[in-house]
Protein backbone atom coordinates (compact mmCIF):
# COMPACT_ATOMS: atom_id res chain seq x y z
CA UNK A 1 0.00 0.00 0.00
CA UNK A 2 2.98 2.55 1.04
CA UNK A 3 3.96 1.84 -2.61
CA UNK A 4 1.22 2.39 -4.03
CA UNK A 5 0.91 5.17 -2.41
CA UNK A 6 4.29 6.86 -3.07
CA UNK A 7 3.78 6.08 -6.76
CA UNK A 8 0.51 7.98 -6.87
CA UNK A 9 2.37 10.54 -5.18
CA UNK A 10 4.88 10.63 -7.60
CA UNK A 11 3.10 10.34 -10.52
CA UNK A 12 0.75 13.57 -9.53
CA UNK A 13 3.66 15.32 -9.01
CA UNK A 14 5.12 14.35 -12.12
CA UNK A 15 2.34 15.91 -13.77
CA UNK A 16 1.81 19.20 -12.08
CA UNK A 17 5.54 19.75 -12.66
CA UNK A 18 5.34 19.83 -16.33
CA UNK A 19 2.85 22.69 -16.41
CA UNK A 20 4.89 24.46 -13.75
CA UNK A 21 7.86 24.39 -16.25
CA UNK A 22 6.14 24.95 -19.52
CA UNK A 23 6.57 28.46 -21.30
CA UNK A 24 4.44 30.75 -23.53
CA UNK A 25 6.36 32.30 -25.66
CA UNK A 26 5.09 35.45 -27.44
CA UNK A 27 4.09 35.89 -31.17
CA UNK A 28 6.70 37.67 -33.52
CA UNK A 29 6.82 41.45 -33.02
CA UNK A 30 5.08 43.72 -36.04
CA UNK A 31 7.99 45.51 -36.53
CA UNK A 32 10.74 43.37 -35.84
CA UNK A 33 14.86 44.22 -34.39
CA UNK A 34 17.61 44.28 -36.90
CA UNK A 35 21.02 44.99 -37.06
CA UNK A 36 22.96 47.49 -40.02
CA UNK A 37 26.51 47.20 -39.79
CA UNK A 38 29.62 48.27 -41.53
CA UNK A 39 31.61 46.62 -43.18
CA UNK A 40 28.36 44.29 -43.42
CA UNK A 41 28.36 40.55 -42.60
CA UNK A 42 28.69 38.36 -40.02
CA UNK A 43 32.01 37.19 -40.85
CA UNK A 44 33.98 40.50 -40.13
CA UNK A 45 34.53 40.67 -36.54
CA UNK A 46 35.90 44.01 -37.08
CA UNK A 47 32.77 46.14 -37.30
CA UNK A 48 33.31 50.27 -37.50
CA UNK A 49 29.56 50.86 -36.61
CA UNK A 50 26.67 49.25 -35.57
CA UNK A 51 22.96 50.16 -35.48
CA UNK A 52 20.83 48.48 -33.87
CA UNK A 53 16.53 49.49 -34.41
CA UNK A 54 13.23 48.20 -35.52
CA UNK A 55 11.70 48.07 -38.63
CA UNK A 56 8.00 49.39 -39.10
CA UNK A 57 5.89 48.35 -41.81
CA UNK A 58 3.62 50.49 -43.86
CA UNK A 59 0.85 47.80 -44.15
CA UNK A 60 -1.38 50.06 -46.14
CA UNK A 61 -0.41 53.67 -43.95
CA UNK A 62 1.66 56.41 -45.52
CA UNK A 63 4.88 57.20 -44.13
CA UNK A 64 4.02 60.34 -43.03
CA UNK A 65 1.73 58.61 -40.33
CA UNK A 66 4.45 56.76 -39.01
CA UNK A 67 7.21 59.11 -39.14
CA UNK A 68 5.27 62.91 -39.36
CA UNK A 69 7.14 65.49 -41.20
CA UNK A 70 8.83 68.28 -38.82
CA UNK A 71 8.52 65.95 -35.88
CA UNK A 72 11.49 64.13 -34.09
CA UNK A 73 10.71 60.37 -34.40
CA UNK A 74 12.42 57.74 -33.54
CA UNK A 75 13.91 56.65 -36.55
CA UNK A 76 12.37 52.85 -36.30
CA UNK A 77 9.92 51.43 -34.26
CA UNK A 78 9.56 50.98 -30.46
CA UNK A 79 12.88 51.66 -28.83
CA UNK A 80 14.72 54.21 -30.01
CA UNK A 81 17.62 53.55 -32.80
CA UNK A 82 20.91 53.02 -30.82
CA UNK A 83 23.91 53.74 -33.16
CA UNK A 84 27.93 52.36 -32.25
CA UNK A 85 30.99 53.98 -33.64
CA UNK A 86 33.73 51.50 -32.83
CA UNK A 87 36.60 54.70 -33.52
CA UNK A 88 35.97 58.15 -34.02
CA UNK A 89 33.99 59.44 -36.99
CA UNK A 90 32.75 62.64 -38.87
CA UNK A 91 29.07 62.04 -39.21
CA UNK A 92 27.99 64.58 -41.91
CA UNK A 93 31.36 66.54 -41.20
CA UNK A 94 31.07 66.71 -37.65
CA UNK A 95 33.69 64.77 -35.24
CA UNK A 96 32.43 62.54 -32.92
CA UNK A 97 34.10 60.54 -30.46
CA UNK A 98 33.63 56.56 -30.29
CA UNK A 99 30.73 55.55 -28.15
CA UNK A 100 26.82 54.80 -28.64
CA UNK A 101 24.28 57.20 -29.29
CA UNK A 102 20.74 57.00 -29.59
CA UNK A 103 19.64 57.60 -33.17
CA UNK A 104 16.89 60.35 -34.02
CA UNK A 105 15.33 61.77 -37.24
CA UNK A 106 13.09 65.07 -38.01
CA UNK A 107 11.66 63.69 -41.28
CA UNK A 108 11.27 66.65 -44.07
CA UNK A 109 9.72 66.93 -47.38
CA UNK A 110 12.89 67.57 -48.88
CA UNK A 111 15.56 66.79 -45.83
CA UNK A 112 16.05 65.48 -43.12
CA UNK A 113 17.63 66.12 -40.04
CA UNK A 114 19.61 63.80 -37.89
CA UNK A 115 20.46 63.56 -34.31
CA UNK A 116 22.97 61.95 -32.39
CA UNK A 117 21.91 62.08 -29.06
CA UNK A 118 23.97 60.92 -25.57
CA UNK A 119 20.80 59.61 -23.74
CA UNK A 120 20.37 55.60 -23.98
CA UNK A 121 17.33 52.88 -23.73
CA UNK A 122 15.00 55.47 -24.60
CA UNK A 123 11.65 53.96 -25.61
CA UNK A 124 10.47 55.76 -28.70
CA UNK A 125 11.21 59.69 -28.53
CA UNK A 126 8.66 60.70 -25.14
CA UNK A 127 11.85 61.33 -23.38
CA UNK A 128 13.77 62.98 -26.11
CA UNK A 129 15.89 65.29 -24.79
CA UNK A 130 17.45 68.02 -27.17
CA UNK A 131 19.93 69.14 -24.65
CA UNK A 132 21.32 65.35 -24.73
CA UNK A 133 21.87 66.17 -28.41
CA UNK A 134 25.67 65.01 -29.69
CA UNK A 135 24.95 66.53 -33.48
CA UNK A 136 22.49 67.86 -35.81
CA UNK A 137 22.77 67.50 -39.42
CA UNK A 138 20.42 67.95 -42.31
CA UNK A 139 20.92 65.68 -45.43
CA UNK A 140 18.64 65.84 -48.33
CA UNK A 141 15.51 63.51 -48.80
CA UNK A 142 15.83 61.93 -52.22
CA UNK A 143 13.17 60.03 -54.05
CA UNK A 144 13.45 56.16 -55.68
CA UNK A 145 11.55 54.73 -57.94
CA UNK A 146 11.50 51.43 -55.67
CA UNK A 147 8.99 51.30 -52.71
CA UNK A 148 10.44 49.81 -49.61
CA UNK A 149 7.33 48.15 -47.18
CA UNK A 150 9.67 47.99 -44.08
CA UNK A 151 11.91 50.82 -42.98
CA UNK A 152 15.60 50.08 -43.53
CA UNK A 153 18.95 50.86 -42.73
CA UNK A 154 21.99 50.05 -45.22
CA UNK A 155 25.75 51.14 -45.51
CA UNK A 156 27.15 51.67 -48.62
CA UNK A 157 30.66 52.42 -49.69
CA UNK A 158 31.81 56.43 -50.73
CA UNK A 159 34.81 58.44 -51.41
CA UNK A 160 36.49 58.72 -48.28
CA UNK A 161 34.16 56.46 -45.93
CA UNK A 162 30.86 55.36 -46.55
CA UNK A 163 26.53 56.45 -46.45
CA UNK A 164 24.24 55.25 -44.13
CA UNK A 165 21.20 54.89 -45.94
CA UNK A 166 17.72 55.00 -44.40
CA UNK A 167 15.16 54.06 -46.49
CA UNK A 168 11.20 54.05 -46.60
CA UNK A 169 8.63 53.87 -49.03
CA UNK A 170 9.91 55.99 -51.80
CA UNK A 171 12.31 58.02 -49.36
CA UNK A 172 16.17 57.92 -49.04
CA UNK A 173 18.42 59.89 -46.71
CA UNK A 174 22.21 59.36 -46.87
CA UNK A 175 24.57 60.66 -43.73
CA UNK A 176 27.80 61.00 -44.87
CA UNK A 177 30.46 59.39 -42.07
CA UNK A 178 34.20 58.92 -42.39
CA UNK A 179 36.38 56.84 -40.17
CA UNK A 180 38.74 59.28 -38.04
CA UNK A 181 42.39 58.05 -39.12
CA UNK A 182 44.70 57.21 -35.85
Amino acid sequence: MKKVCTLALMAFAMIFANDAVAQEFSGLDKSPADIASYPPGGRDSNKAIRVIYSRPQLKGRSMAELAPTGKVWRTGANEATEITFYSDVSFGGKNIPAGDYSLFTIPGENEWTVILNKNLNQWGAYSYDESADVARIDVPAKSDSESLEPFSIAFEEADGGVHMVMGWDKTRVAVPIEMQKM
